[in-house]
């Protein structure tokens, strides 16, 4: 599968944006989906994830209350929604898709990222 994330950009303390990480083939609806970010000069870090169907999801605990991952699986998409973003958002965000439960954050397609940037 290949992924395609989007709706990255620059946003002041306090905004809000919404990512999509669009994927091919006709399996989508099969598939763990996860979201992750990299802030320059530090490690990648998890910031959600959502099961195949939707009844299941779970963050990072730095994001918990403030963004919400869905998807659309007749549309081949997932989303995630970020609220109240704060300069320590900043980050290139990840979208990863994975055909079994991914253990240990283990996912086997990543989307190219996408920039956000919160203002102060």
């Amino acid at each position: 599968v290949q992924l395609q994330a989007s709706g990255g950009g620059l946003v002041q303390t306090g905004g809000s944006l919404r990512l999509s990480c669009a994927a091919s083939g006709r399996t989508f609806g099969s598939y763990y989906m996860g979201w992750f970010r990299q802030a320059p000069g530090k490690e990648r870090e998890f910031v959600a994830f959502i099961s195949p169907g939707g009844s299941s999801t779970f963050y990072g605990d730095s994001v918990k209350g403030r963004f919400t991952i869905s998807r659309v699986n007749a549309r081949n998409t997932a989303y995630l929604q970020m609220n109240s973003l704060k300069p320590e958002d900043t980050a290139v965000y990840y979208c990863a898709a994975s055909p079994r439960y991914p253990q240990n954050f283990h996912y086997d397609y990543w989307g190219q990222g996408t920039l956000v940037t919160v203002s102060s």
